[in-house]
């Protein structure tokens, strides 16, 4: 009874995850579309983009070196989520949340599971995207050792709610682990909080150690140094010239001004002066 079950919602998400993925490589092209429409507004020079580029694809190559002691998702890998941590602590929340969905996108491609596109949205968009929240840790306090190991921590607390809404749903479906006692298989709630329980603190413990060896070994600051673009120096526009002219012209009209008034005194009183 319970493998008939899970084989016919198994049938029945075939075709809906094939779709997903499809829709999940248009969404990624549609992604990278949005960055290069955009760089009008924000600055994207060739370092910036580099980094993005390289941290994304590290974080990507370490997801597979993994311990996946889950069937239906979820596993412990080796500090995947470093890379992009720390581009997205460079860079801040908009680029964090940026880098995070094609980082989510780019592990949904590469082993597509879900049940429901509601699931797909929760775990593999918005779980991800949390690593935005990275971009804010560096104005917690000025010690950046503690910035980083809570920026980390954070980012896999907001991952976590996400996985376990995402887990109510996959319990609903029928889609469950193994047989828990009777209070635990009678919540849905208590059943993915147990199961989200089973990998993600052990994948954001290892994320934490390592940004936290970064940063007291002053790594971190080296890799944030490398991929830290320079600031451009502003280079003069046409406007800017004629304003600039304009102010010398202001500054010049009471010198002229001093010099009609003198010039228009009665020549008796510069006499007897």
């Amino acid at each position: 009874m319970f493998l008939s079950s899970l084989l016919d919602v198994s049938q029945q998400t075939t075709d809906v995850v094939k779709w997903v993925s499809l829709g999940t490589v248009f969404l990624l092209l549609g992604v990278i579309a949005i960055i290069c429409f955009s760089v009008k507004k924000r600055t994207y020079d060739a370092k910036h983009i580099a980094a993005a580029g390289i941290t994304i694809g590290l974080s990507f190559a370490l997801s597979y070196a993994k311990i996946s002691p889950l069937p239906y998702g979820g596993s412990i890998t080796l500090a995947s989520f470093v890379p992009v941590l720390l581009y997205a602590y460079v860079y801040g929340i908009a680029d964090g949340l940026l880098a995070g969905t094609i980082f989510g996108l780019l592990n949904f491609i590469s082993g597509p599971y879900i049940l429901t596109p509601f699931t797909f949205i929760l775990d593999y968009l918005l779980a991800f995207a949390s690593i935005g929240f990275m971009g804010i840790a560096k104005k917690f306090t000025k010690k950046q050792t503690f910035n980083v190991v809570l920026g980390t921590v954070g980012v896999f607390a907001i991952r976590f709610v996400f996985h376990l809404i995402s887990g109510v749903i996959d319990f609903m479906d029928d889609a469950v682990w193994v047989d828990l006692p009777d209070w635990a298989m009678a919540n849905a709630f208590v059943y993915s909080l147990i199961y989200q329980l089973v990998y993600i603190p052990a994948d954001c413990a290892i994320a934490a150690i390592i940004m936290y060896i970064l940063a007291k070994t002053k790594v971190l600051d080296s890799l944030v140094k490398i991929i830290t673009p320079k600031e451009k120096k502003a280079v003069p526009t046409a406007v800017s010239a004629e304003e600039t002219a304009a102010e010398q012209t202001e500054e010049l009209a009471p010198t002229e001004s001093v010099s009609e008034n003198i010039s228009t005194e009665d020549p008796e009183e510069q006499d007897h002066d």
